[in-house]
């Protein structure tokens, strides 16, 4: 049997076959796959969010517009009242009261926040590996701690009878402070939850930035101290241009953390004294769900997402300007 070899012409044949470009419906198919593969993969994501997330929005708003109490819940009746809700809440000194304590607490907690977790996330970038991994298993282990466990051992801390730090106080000479009330006013309450929230939020930002410091390269350092550069220089002009987008990005975080701080508000004192503690989130609560005036409390965390969006549209302009600088 004789095996025929392809001539000349076959051969030129196949070689303009394999040089010829796709036919345009195949390319056009798979331009668009891989143009609908990114958006075909965070599917699931957003599916869950929208759920999660999108739904209970929804639902909230529509809540706002409703009069809903125990006897529209029992008889089952919708009541829709229209912005009633929101006039109430808006025209009355209470809401002003409480966004403008909410705001001033978030401001002092993030500033506190901000500037310790700075200093021990720069004192991780400093110190040996030893000392440097104790210290990382004492700030996830705090970080770790569930926010009811951390309130109840606070609430035993500074306890009026039996609290370690009304005990350490009376040992130090202030004899006044051996079976002091730190719930009973405004200001030590507030300085309850605030050292709370402190020690809880350091961490995050402590583990991120020292994450950050460890992206600049040494031979910077290396040329600042050649130049002459002292401590605060050497800063300023190489560790904190590395660390800034960080240091957005956690704050951006960080006010949105303590802005929305339930537990840690309500577990210490229910929004007390005389509900002088309640910030925007408690207040919603107290008057949704303790007062059992449904429909107010919707307009309220409504309210409160809204005063969120603009403290933080600040940050987010930040954000992308920075994005925009990188890129």
């Amino acid at each position: 049997m004789t095996v025929q070899t392809p001539g000349p012409a076959a051969e030129k044949a196949a070689g303009r076959a394999r040089h010829q470009p796709p036919p345009p419906g195949r390319h056009r198919k798979s331009q668009v796959s891989a143009g609908t593969l990114p958006y075909l993969l965070i599917l699931p994501a957003l599916t869950i969010t929208a759920i999660l997330l999108g739904w209970p929005l929804v639902k909230n708003g529509i809540l706002s517009f409703q009069q809903l109490g125990m006897k529209e819940i029992i008889q089952h009746l919708t009541v829709w009242n229209g912005f009633d809700n929101y006039t109430d809440v808006l025209g009355g000194e209470d809401f002003w009261r409480v966004t403008l304590r909410t705001v001033i607490f978030t401001a002092i907690n993030v500033a506190l926040i901000m500037v310790c977790g700075t200093l021990v996330g720069l004192l991780l970038a400093r110190l040996g590996r030893k000392m440097r991994l104790t210290l990382l298993m004492a700030l996830v282990l705090a970080w770790a701690m569930p926010i009811i466990a951390a309130t109840t051992v606070y609430q035993w801390l500074f306890a009026q009878n039996y609290g370690v730090v009304n005990w350490v106080l009376d040992k130090l000479g202030w004899h006044s402070m051996a079976d002091y009330s730190w719930t009973s006013s405004q200001t030590s309450t507030f300085f309850v939850i605030i050292v709370m929230l402190v020690w809880t939020s350091v961490p995050f930002v402590a583990i991120n930035l020292y994450a950050a410091t460890t992206t600049i390269a040494k031979e910077l350092y290396e040329a600042a101290a050649l130049d002459g550069a002292g401590g605060w220089r050497t800063f300023t002009s190489v560790t904190l241009p590395f660390i800034k987008p960080f240091l957005i990005a956690t704050t951006f975080l960080e006010i949105i953390w303590i802005f929305k701080a339930f537990p840690h508000v309500y577990a210490v004192n229910g929004g007390g004294p005389d509900r002088l503690t309640e910030t925007l989130p408690v207040y919603a609560f107290v008057e949704g769900v303790g007062n059992q005036h449904y429909g107010v409390g919707a307009a309220i965390s409504v309210l409160t997402i809204l005063v969120l969006m603009v403290l933080t549209s600040y940050y987010i302009r930040m954000a992308l300007k920075q994005e925009r600088e990188d890129s």
